[in-house]
């Protein structure tokens, strides 16, 4: 199978094409598109999403063959590489996120307030779709189906730009999506895939008038480019530098799960943890707490202070001496650095100085010491006595996620639904003019 543009429900081989006529008529199709999605309905919407889950499952055999060829071309010691893989079971799990989006509520014509002037005018503000969104990400195929669902339950379109590395797997995704639109008597450019080059993105991003919204999703690297590079707005999302903090009326026991599990459960998401930050009070209990990181093969990357608790009881070959490069890092790897602290400030002040706004978690039984770090933490999910695992629109009860918002400006954190919408005025009157 070879990459190709998805639009209007044809397929356009990337050699010899126009790119400057070729980007500019795909992004006029999505910007007509919008147009038609956002005057579908909730109930049409729904029922898409819902036949589109039953055609991923029934077309998965050749979704999985065209993984398979993109996961040939990785090497399997790559931390991308868990985000690219498909099985029958995550494949199934995609769908399932959609038909859970079909049964949420449509975040469209929402009252968000009213109100009556004294000279009668009665004006309303309710939440509309945003328009045409641009999402560019790399190496994870399910982004394809997650924005596919959350765009059309909100009345959005989407343009996709997936990376080379899951270009086959990304086609065979949005061409099932664009058959049952196709079927369904809907513009398939609801759905357009871009082709998996640099041009693709820089188009993408230079689309003013048609594409109303670029969210990246990947590596800071591609978050900085995007940002660097875009004409139209960006929301900035995925790069998740994340910290638990250990206080010193923190339970250990809680600590030791907090932390395998935010380090370990899947170490290529942006929700992971990164650092370890650890009250000196309790460097005595560092062992315990990262005892179950070894049998995870966890490179650990301790300060004096640390490296001196956990010596001879962490093995030798995965403790090493911190480095400067050692915190402010996204390891997206079974790697972690640990730094030790005389107090919560010192550790806020870490935050503040090493984190990326993503995710911040604190395990204390003091709770003057939850509020302090709860109130002081600038970040879009802080955690008292959990897992960073959970910063996940799916955890969050939002269906699935387009993406978690980093920044502050109209979302941040795990984007769903509401996320994806905007607003405007209804204003109603008799006949009234304004004479000064």
């Amino acid at each position: 199978m070879e990459c190709c543009v998805v639009v209007g429900g044809e397929n356009v081989d990337n050699a010899g094409m126009n790119v400057s006529e070729d980007f500019s008529e795909i992004f006029r199709a999505a910007k007509v598109a919008s147009n038609e999605v956002a005057v579908l309905g909730d109930a049409r919407t729904s029922e898409i999403l819902r036949i589109v889950a039953d055609a991923v499952v029934a077309q998965g055999a050749q979704i999985l063959a065209a993984n398979e060829l993109d996961c040939s071309r990785m090497e399997k010691s790559n931390p991308k590489f868990d985000r690219l893989v498909l099985t029958r079971e995550r494949l199934d799990a995609m769908a399932a996120d959609m038909r859970k989006v079909a049964t949420l509520p449509s975040p469209l014509g929402k009252v968000l307030s009213e109100n009556v002037r004294p000279n009668g005018l009665k004006i309303c503000k309710i939440s509309v779709p945003v328009g045409v969104i641009g999402v560019i990400f790399e190496a994870r195929p399910n982004v394809a189906l997650d924005v596919f669902s959350l765009c059309l339950k909100s009345g959005n379109v989407c343009v996709l730009k997936g990376g080379s590395d899951a270009a086959e797997t990304n086609f065979a995704l949005v061409s099932v999506v664009q058959k049952v639109l196709r079927e369904r008597g809907i513009s398939p450019a609801a759905c357009t895939l871009l082709p998996p080059v640099r041009a693709a993105a820089t188009a993408l991003l230079s689309a003013v008038g048609f594409v109303d919204l670029a969210i990246p999703r990947g590596s800071r690297a591609l978050i900085d480019f995007v940002r660097d590079n875009s004409r139209v707005p960006v929301i900035e999302t995925g790069a998740g530098i994340c910290h638990t903090y250990l206080d010193e009326s923190g339970d250990v026991a809680k600590a030791r799960e907090i932390v395998f599990n935010a380090k370990t459960r899947r170490v290529s998401v942006c929700n992971a943890l990164d650092c370890l930050i650890v009250h000196e009070a309790r460097l005595a209990d560092l062992p315990f707490v990262c005892g179950r990181l070894a049998g995870k093969n966890v490179e650990v990357f301790a300060d004096e202070k640390s490296f001196g608790a956990l010596a001879g009881k962490y093995p030798e070959n995965l403790l090493k001496h911190a480095t400067a490069d050692s915190f402010g890092r996204e390891f997206l790897d079974y790697k972690m650095s640990i730094r030790a602290v005389p107090d919560i400030d010192a550790a806020l002040a870490h935050i503040a100085a090493n984190g990326s706004r993503h995710s911040e978690a604190i395990v204390a039984e003091s709770r003057e010491a939850i509020e302090k770090f709860q109130k002081n933490v600038d970040a879009a999910c802080v955690y008292a006595n959990a897992s960073t695992a959970f910063t996940d629109g799916g955890q969050f009860g939002f269906g699935a996620e387009i993406g978690i918002s980093t920044q502050k400006l109209h979302a941040r954190g795990p984007m769903g639904l509401e996320a994806l919408t905007t607003y405007k005025y209804l204003i109603d009157g008799n006949g009234q003019v304004r004479l000064a």
